[in-house]
C-alpha cells in the first residue's frame, strides 16, 4: 500500500517537473528568433477570433442571470439602484475572467490537446523535424503566444456582453434607461479593478496552452491516447487555472489593496 502511494507521488512529482520544464522552454523560445509570425496570427484567428461568439453569448447569459439574482437579493434592502454597479464589479473583478478562462479551457484546451495528440501519433511532428522545422516553436510557442494575447481580449468581450446582458434584464424588469444603467454600472468600477483582473487572464491563457500542448505532445497509444489527451487537457488546465486564480487574486490584493 505504502509502496503504491509512494510510486504515485513519485510519478506526480515527475509529471509536474516535466511540465515545468516544458513551460520554461516555451517562455524561453518565445523570445528567441526565428519568430513564427504567420502561424501565430493563424492561431490567433483559430483560438481567439473563432471563440468570440461563444464568449459573447455566454457573457450575455451570465449578465442576465447575475442581474436577476442580484435584484432578488438587493430588493430586500431597497437597494435596487446598486444593481448595475454590483453587477459590473462582480463581472470585471472575478466572474468574467474566471468564466472566460474555464470556457476557453474547454474549447481551446480540447482542441490543442486533440490536434497535437493526433499529430504526435501519426508522426507528423517527426515529419516537421525532418524538414528542419523547430516543431516546438512552430506548434507550441505559437499557440502559447496566441492564447496569452487572446484571453485578455476575450475577457473584455465577456465583461462587455455581461454588462449589456444586465442592462437587458433591468430594462425588461424595471424599464431602466440605457444612460442611467450604464452611468450606475461604471460609477464604482476603476482601472485598479479592471486592469489587474483582465491581465491575469494572460496567465490563464499561458496555462491553457502549455498544459494542453504538453499533454498533446506526450500522447501515446494511438487514437485512444488522442481522446485521452483531449479530455485530460480540459480537466488539467481547468484545475490548474482555478488553483492559480486563488494565488493571483491574493497577489492582486497585495499589490492593489484598494481593490479589496
Amino acid at each position: 500500500m505504502l509502496e503504491t502511494i509512494g510510486n504515485r507521488v513519485a510519478q506526480a512529482t515527475a509529471w509536474c517537473g516535466e511540465l515545468s520544464l516544458f513551460a520554461a522552454r516555451s517562455i524561453r523560445d518565445a523570445f528567441r528568433p526565428p519568430y513564427e509570425v504567420g502561424e501565430t496570427l493563424r492561431q490567433l484567428h483559430e483560438l481567439g477570433l473563432r471563440s468570440v461568439p461563444l464568449i459573447a453569448v455566454a457573457g450575455l447569459a451570465v449578465g442576465v442571470v447575475l442581474s436577476m439574482h442580484t435584484r432578488a437579493s438587493l430588493e430586500r434592502f431597497g437597494a435596487e439602484a446598486m444593481i448595475p454597479a454590483g453587477l459590473a464589479l462582480a463581472l470585471v473583478k472575478e466572474t468574467g475572467p474566471l468564466t472566460a478562462g474555464l470556457l476557453l479551457s474547454g474549447r481551446i484546451g480540447a482542441g490543442i490537446g486533440a490536434e497535437l495528440g493526433a499529430m504526435k501519433v501519426t508522426e507528423q511532428i517527426d515529419a516537421l523535424e525532418a524538414t528542419a522545422v523547430d516543431s516546438f516553436k512552430y506548434l507550441v510557442v505559437t499557440r502559447m503566444v496566441a492564447c496569452v494575447v487572446a484571453l485578455p481580449i476575450l475577457t473584455t468581450v465577456m465583461n462587455a456582453a455581461g454588462i449589456f446582458g444586465g442592462y437587458l434584464a433591468e430594462a425588461s424588469i424595471a424599464q431602466t434607461s440605457p444612460q442611467l444603467y450604464f452611468d450606475r454600472a461604471f460609477s464604482l468600477v476603476d482601472f485598479t479593478d479592471l486592469v489587474p483582473a483582465t491581465l491575469k487572464t494572460a496567465v490563464f491563457g499561458f496555462i491553457i496552452a502549455v498544459v494542453s500542448s504538453f499533454l498533446g505532445m506526450t500522447t501515446t497509444q494511438g487514437t485512444e491516447g488522442v481522446g485521452r489527451a483531449s479530455t485530460r487537457s480540459v480537466v488539467m488546465s481547468s484545475v490548474v487555472l482555478i488553483v492559480v486564480n486563488v494565488v493571483l487574486v491574493r497577489l492582486i490584493f497585495l499589490l492593489f489593496p484598494e481593490t479589496g
